[in-house]
C-alpha cells in the first residue's frame, strides 16, 4: 500500500497533509506505518484501515527521537500554575519556552496572581495585575518556532479573581494577547447566582501582606459580560469547573488536583500534566452505509479500543524521557493520563441515516459512548494486570466515583478491582481538525461544516466563476445515488450552521457522560444569533453536564485575526498613511477602477471601486442599484460611509468586519433559497463587503507584478475631527492559499490546502 492507495487517488490535499506534516523527509509510506506503530502489527493494521490515529506529535515524531532530535510525542501539557513572585512568573515563561521548543501546546492557570492594585513591597507600591503578564506569556508564544508554526496557549483564571473582568474584556482589543486562547473557570456557586440573579463575591488574599481584595458584583452581569464579549470576539471560553473536578476517575482521589485545561480544552490536567492523543475513525466501523441495512460494528470497535489503548500506553512509556521538563516527567509517570478519543462522527451518523442531534441519534451515541468507556476502562484494568497500575492508583477512590459508576458494566468493575488501572485519565473528544481534513471526514464531535465549498476558477468572462466542491461525505452519497445537486439531499444532511444549537448541545451533553476528560468544543452559529442567545447557549451547555463550551458567530470582529501572519507581513495598505485626526485623503483621477454586478434579495447592485495606483489601497466606492435592486438614497448614503473611511485611514478589513456586522436580510435568504442566484453575503452590506475584498485582493494582484516605483504624494484636506475606533485586522483567508477558512472544533482550517491552527 502507498498514500494514494491509503487517501484515494483524488485526495491531493490529504496526500500534502501527509507528507508535509507527518512524513519524515523522504520515507514511503510503508517506512511510515511502520515507525508511528511501533512496529506492532495490530496498531499498523488499524492505521492502514484508517480505522485509527495517534495524534499529530505521534504521527510526526514517534521514533525520531533515535536521531538526536528534542522532540515530544505528547500534543499539550499544562505548566504549573505561576505562584504570586516575579520569579515564578517569569520561571514559567522560561518552561513555556522550552514546551514549546519540543512541539507541545500549553495551558496556564493566572488564578494565584495578585489582582491589580494589590499591594507589594517593592519599587512599585502596588501590582499591576494578574492580567498584565499575559502579555508576557503570548509574547513567548510568538517567539517561539515549532517546524513553521508557532506554539498553542491556552490562559484560565477563576471567576472568583478580582482581575476577572478585565480578563473578559481583555481580547476586545484585537491586538492583545494574540497568541493565546483564553477561559474562564465558572464554579457551580457563580452559575447558581446567575440563575437567581443574587451577587456574587470578588475576593483575594495576598499571602506576603495579608491584604485582602473583594468586591461584590451580579453574577447575572458577568455572565451577561461573558456572553456578550464571546459573541463578538469567540473568546474567552466557559470551563464549568466543579464539572470538570467530579466528573472523572479521580474525582475522590485526595492528593490529585486539576491545575488547568490545554490549549482546545479537551484535556484538564494537573500541574506539569501532559497527554497523548489518539482517535477513532467511526466512518469506519459501518457497514453497508447509506442503505437500509447500515449497521455499526460493536465489536470491532471494541477491539479497536482496547489496541488504542495499549498503543497509547507503550507511546507513554517510550515517550516518558522525552518530555521537556523534569515536572513533566514525573507527572506523567505518577498520573499516566492517555487521551483516547473519536473522529467522524457527524459522517458516521450520515452513513448510519441518523439526523445529528436528533433523539434517535443520542440514543445511539450513548450506546457507543458507554460501550467505548467500558471497553476502555477495562482495557487499562488488564495492562495494569500485567504492567502494573499507575503509582497514585487507589482502586477503592475510583470505583466510588460517579464517572465509574455510570460507566461500567460489573464485569469490567471485577476486572478493577482485582488489578486497579494503569491511566487514571483514558477518554477525550480532541478537535482533530488536521488528521480529519487529511482523511476527508468531520472532526471530533462536530457536524459536517457545509454540504459543499465555493471555489472560484480562472475565467476570460467579466465576472468571477465559482463552483461547488462537495464535501467528501456529501460527494459519496451524491454518487451513490446518482444526485445532480445537494439541494436533492434527505433532510438528515444537517450542517454545523443549520443546526440548532440546542441539538449541538445535547449531543456534547450525550458524549460528555461517557468522557471522564473532556471535549474540545465550539458550536458554530450564524450572524443573527444574539447575545442572549448566547447567554441561553451557555446555561444549557451547563445543565447538560458539559465541561467548557465556546462559540464561533458567523462574521465577529474574531473573524479578522484568523491569519498568522505577523504585523510586518500583514501591514495593509491605508490612505495617506500617517494623516492626522481628521484629516481625510483628497484623490485625483489617477486611480485604478473595478466594477462588480451582484444579485441582492431586492434584484441587481453594481459596485465601483477606485484604489491607489502605487499602493492598491481602497480610496472610493460608488454604488447603484439595477432596474429591479433597492433603495437607491441607501446605496448613495453606503457608498458615501464606504468612501469617507477609506480616506480617513481606515484599512479595507476593518470596513469589511463593519459591514459582515449588518446581520440577515429576509429578501436575501428567501431568494437564495428559491432561486439560488445572490451574491456571496445575507445582507446587501455583506455582499458589498466580499466583493470589495475580491476587488482588493484583485488589484493587489496586479501591482504584484509591477515593478514598484517611486511612491506618489498625497494631498490631504482637513475634516472635521471624528473619533476612530480602529481596529486592526488581518484577513479571514488562508494565509497559504487564499481560500477562506472555517472555524471548528476550536480549529481554523482550511479545506483547500490542510493549513490550519488551533486556538
Amino acid at each position: 500500500m502507498d498514500e494514494k492507495e491509503w487517501l484515494g487517488e483524488g485526495n491531493q490535499l490529504g496526500m500534502d497533509i501527509w507528507k508535509n506534516k507527518y512524513r519524515d523527509n523522504e520515507e514511503t509510506f510503508e517506512d511510515w506505518i511502520g515507525r508511528v506503530s511501533g512496529h506492532d502489527e495490530e496498531v499498523a493494521d488499524l492505521l492502514r484501515q484508517q480505522k485509527f490515529l495517534f495524534g499529530g506529535r505521534i504521527l510526526a515524531n514517534r521514533g525520531l527521537e533515535y536521531e538526536g532530535k528534542k522532540i515530544t510525542l505528547s500534543n499539550c501539557y499544562v505548566m504549573t500554575p505561576p505562584e504570586d513572585n516575579i520569579e515564578s512568573i517569569f520561571d514559567r515563561a522560561g518552561k513555556l519556552a522550552r514546551t514549546y521548543s519540543y512541539g507541545g501546546g500549553c495551558g496556564i492557570d493566572i488564578s494565584r496572581l495578585s489582582p491589580k492594585g494589590a499591594r507589594i513591597n517593592n519599587a512599585a507600591k502596588e501590582t499591576s495585575g494578574s492580567i498584565s503578564f499575559m502579555t508576557l506569556y503570548s509574547l513567548v508564544t510568538e517567539l517561539i518556532g515549532q517546524n513553521g508554526r508557532r506554539g498553542a496557549l491556552m490562559i484560565s483564571i477563576d471567576c472568583s479573581h478580582p482581575d476577572v473582568l478585565d480578563f473578559i474584556k481583555l481580547k476586545t482589543d484585537l491586538n492583545k494577547v494574540t497568541k493565546a486562547n483564553i477561559s474562564v473557570r465558572l464554579s457551580n456557586e457563580f452559575m447558581q447566582a446567575v440563575k437567581e440573579h443574587k451577587e456574587f463575591r470578588l475576593h483575594y488574599t495576598r499571602q506576603e501582606t495579608g491584604q485582602t481584595i473583594e468586591t461584590m458584583v451580579k453574577a447575572a452581569d458577568v455572565f451577561h459580560l461573558l456572553a456578550e464579549t464571546n459573541w463578538d470576539y469567540a473568546e474567552p471560553g466557559a470551563l464549568f469547573w466543579d464539572r470538570i473536578c467530579s466528573w472523572n476517575l479521580l474525582a475522590n482521589t485526595k492528593e490529585f488536583t486539576f491545575a488547568g485545561v490545554n490549549p482546545c480544552a479537551e484535556e484538564p490536567l494537573p500541574a506539569g500534566g501532559s497527554c497523548l492523543l489518539g482517535s477513532m475513525n467511526l466512518t469506519q466501523f459501518v457497514t453497508h452505509p447509506f442503505t437500509p441495512e447500515a449497521a455499526f460494528d460493536f465489536d470491532e470497535f471494541k477491539s479497536c479500543v482496547t489496541i488504542g489503548v495499549r498503543a497509547l500506553n507503550d507511546v507513554l512509556d517510550e515517550g516518558l524521557p522525552l518530555h521537556p521538563l523534569q515536572e513533566q516527567r514525573d507527572s506523567v509517570k505518577k498520573w499516566r493520563q492517555i487521551g483516547l478519543g473519536i473522529m467522524g462522527l457527524g459522517d458516521m451518523l450520515l452513513k448510519l441515516g441518523l439526523t445529528y442531534g436528533s433523539e434517535e441519534a443520542i440514543a445511539f451515541c450513548h450506546e457507543l459512548g458507554f460501550t467505548m468507556a467500558d471497553t476502555a476502562i477495562a482495557a487499562s484494568a488488564m495492562l495494569a494486570k500485567e504492567r502494573g497500575a499507575y503509582e497514585m492508583c487507589h482502586v477503592d477512590e475510583i470505583m466510588q466515583t460517579p464517572y465509574f459508576e455510570a460507566n461500567t458494566t460489573e464485569k469490567t468493575a471485577e476486572l478493577v478491582r482485582q488489578y486497579g488501572l494503569r491511566n487514571s485519565q483514558l477518554l477525550t473528544i480532541a478537535p482533530t481538525g488536521t488528521l480529519s481534513t487529511m482523511l476527508g471526514i468531520s472532526g471530533g464531535i462536530e457536524p459536517i461544516y457545509a454540504n459543499f465549498y465555493e471555489r472560484k476558477t480562472e475565467s476570460l468572462h467579466a465576472a468571477d466563476v465559482y463552483y461547488k466542491v462537495y464535501t467528501p461525505i456529501v460527494a459519496e452519497y451524491m454518487k451513490k445515488h446518482e444526485l445532480t445537486d445537494d439541494s436533492q439531499l434527505p433532510p438528515y444532511f444537517v450542517t454545523a450552521l443549520t443546526l440548532p444549537y440546542q441539538k449541538r448541545l445535547a449531543m456534547q451533553g450525550a458524549w460528555q457522560q461517557h468522557i471522564d476528560a473532556s471535549i474540545s468544543s465550539t458550536v458554530n452559529v450564524p450572524n443573527s444569533f444574539t447575545v442572549e442567545d448566547t447567554e441561553a447557549l451557555y446555561m444549557l451547555a451547563y445543565e447538560n453536564g458539559c465541561k467548557g463550551v465556546t462559540l464561533f458567530r458567523d462574521g465577529c470582529k474574531r473573524a479578522g485575526i484568523l491569519s498568522t501572519h505577523t504585523q510586518e507581513e500583514a501591514a495593509v495598505p491605508i490612505a495617506g498613511e500617517g494623516l492626522a485626526r481628521g484629516e481625510i485623503v483628497a484623490i485625483d483621477d489617477d486611480v485604478i477602477g473595478k466594477k462588480r454586478k451582484l444579485v441582492t434579495g431586492c434584484g441587481s447592485l453594481h459596485c465601483m471601486a477606485f484604489f491607489d495606483t502605487e499602493t492598491g489601497a481602497l480610496l472610493e466606492t460608488y454604488l447603484s442599484k439595477g432596474s429591479t435592486g433597492g433603495c437607491n438614497n441607501f446605496m448613495i448614503a453606503l457608498s458615501r460611509m464606504i468612501s469617507i473611511s477609506a480616506r480617513a485611514g481606515i484599512d479595507i478589513y476593518t470596513i469589511i468586519d463593519q459591514l459582515n456586522s449588518t446581520g440577515n436580510c429576509p429578501s436575501y435568504s428567501v431568494r437564495r433559497a428559491t432561486r439560488g442566484d445572490t451574491s456571496r453575503g445575507s445582507c446587501c452590506p455583506m455582499a458589498v463587503g466580499n466583493v470589495l475584498l475580491d476587488m482588493y485582493n484583485e488589484v493587489q494582484e496586479e501591482l504584484h507584478h509591477k515593478t514598484s516605483g517611486t511612491k506618489k504624494a498625497v494631498r490631504v484636506k482637513p475634516a472635521k475631527p471624528r473619533a476612530t475606533d480602529k481596529v486592526k485586522a488581518e484577513n479571514i483567508f488562508c494565509p497559504q492559499c487564499g481560500e477562506p477558512l472555517v472555524f471548528e472544533g476550536g480549529c481554523n482550517t482550511c479545506k483547500n490546502c490542510g493549513w490550519s491552527k488551533c486556538y
